[in-house]
């Protein structure tokens, strides 16, 4: 089988991308008429700038312009709140459809016969871009699905300390509390810095956390309400050191910014494929080192035959076989932007409407603008205006639809764009904000 199509992010060349095409998975959708005139115009964009840094492509409008066409989203409404669900690019979109028609023809047979075998296939790529073996690789339905997993999986004893924070996802917090209240476990809180002045401050912050009784360290690699990346190598190696496990939420990072597992050294992570990586709604991955996958219990029950193979976290029942499959095309689409491509893009669009409000009267962030501590997700508050009267306002009068952040430590909106995302958009996005701060929200 052939993995051509599922390298690491890493930027590639026209001839390799042009191999994806007829080598990977998802043939049968790239030969209709317009996936075919999608991927000729994304061939033909790439092979422009093939040849240039990731960072001067960032500003390339004319490049971003046929990325923009391989979506399908209305430009009646701005869409800033990516990073709760992101529009799937056409290809994936297609593709999806058409698995879901094909498992209709003699259901059982087409999906266990055809298309669930087919899966090992994602499964390759999806390692090939996380930069691990495909055995340590299961497909989920989201992060929420994978961290449960992970969360409720693990053997703990009455007193053991989980060590994570306040600014970690609620289902999380919620998941964890549960095994406090059965179980007798200690949740134990932190509080990390608000765009904090460099990242040893979060190191600091994990460390003095952490007690004799601390048995497992929950770490967000992207803070989702702020948009902070954390030093998620540093707090798996101070924790390797004291005999503390870490699971990472990666929800906000796969697919967002350039990394492989060696990067973080953990041996848990769990995302959804549904956000940065453009793939269908309902899909996620975790990953479990091969040497910790038999003592970590399924959420459903697997036969025992399966204690040390990864697919037992799939043992979900009957599902649709269309979204596992329809992920090909979401990797197909990354691998051909280019994962560091990508990436310059999405911190130059955060960048953009980031700089131009920092100035104004009354308006402060809560998310760093320090390269190595955000990418593209921003939160911003305008002090003095109720957040969620100003993202009603947004919506109502200006159809920008952002999501407002009430947290007990800060609150503001968070503004996520993405590679569909035009200037002018933003522009517009500005242009309100910058009339709120100076004379605030219309009354009446």
């Amino acid at each position: 089988m052939n993995s051509a199509p599922f390298r690491s992010g890493n930027d590639i060349g026209r001839r390799q991308f042009l191999a994806t095409v007829g080598k990977g998975v998802g043939l049968a959708t790239l030969c209709t008429a317009s996936l075919s005139s999608l991927l000729n115009d994304l061939h033909a964009a790439t092979r422009r700038v093939e040849h240039l840094p990731p960072d001067q492509i960032a500003t390339d409008e004319d490049f971003w312009f046929e990325i923009q066409q391989a979506f399908t989203v209305t430009r009646g409404i701005t869409n800033l709140n990516n990073g709760g669900v992101s529009p799937s690019p056409r290809i994936v979109t297609e593709a999806l459809v058409r698995y879901i028609w094909e498992q209709e023809d003699a259901t059982a047979y087409t999906m266990w016969q055809i298309l669930e075998p087919q899966s090992e296939t994602i499964r390759m790529g999806l390692a090939n871009v996380f930069g691990c073996n495909a055995e340590e690789i299961a497909i989920t339905r989201n992060a929420s699905e994978s961290l449960e997993i992970l969360l409720t999986g693990m053997d703990l004893k009455s007193g053991d300390e989980i060590l994570t924070t306040t600014q970690d996802y609620p289902r999380m917090l919620t998941t964890l509390r549960q095994r406090e209240q059965r179980e007798g476990l200690v949740l134990k809180l932190i509080k990390v810095p608000i765009a904090p002045k460099n990242l040893d401050a979060i190191v600091e912050s994990f460390e003095k956390g952490m007690t004799p009784k601390t048995r497992v360290i929950l770490i967000s690699h992207v803070i989702n309400i702020t948009g902070q990346i954390t030093p998620v190598k540093a707090v798996c190696d101070l924790a390797l050191s004291k005999g503390i496990e870490v699971i990472v939420d990666g929800a906000h990072s796969f697919g967002h910014f350039a990394f492989t597992q060696q990067d973080l050294g953990c041996d848990y992570y769990g995302t959804s494929l549904h956000k940065w990586l453009y793939a269908p709604k309902g899909t996620g991955l975790l990953f479990v080192k091969r040497d910790k996958i038999e003592k970590i219990w399924p959420l459903m029950a697997a036969d025992k035959k399966q204690a040390t193979d990864i697919r037992k976290f799939e043992e979900i029942g009957t599902h649709s076989a269309a979204p596992k499959l329809a992920i090909g095309e979401a990797i197909l689409f990354h691998n051909g932007i280019g994962a560091k491509r990508k990436e310059a893009r999405l911190r130059y669009l955060s960048r953009y409407w980031m700089n131009r409000l920092k100035d104004l009267p009354n308006v402060q962030f809560h998310t760093s603008f320090d390269d190595n501590q955000s990418c593209a997700i921003g939160n911003v508050e305008i002090v003095g205006i109720d957040p969620g009267a100003l993202t009603t306002y947004l919506m109502d009068k200006h159809k920008i639809f952002v999501v407002p952040i009430i947290h007990d430590e800060f609150k503001g909106l968070r503004i996520t764009p993405n590679v569909y995302t035009t200037l002018k958009e933003l522009d517009r996005f500005c242009e309100v904000m910058e009339t709120v701060a100076k004379k605030g929200l219309p009354t009446g």
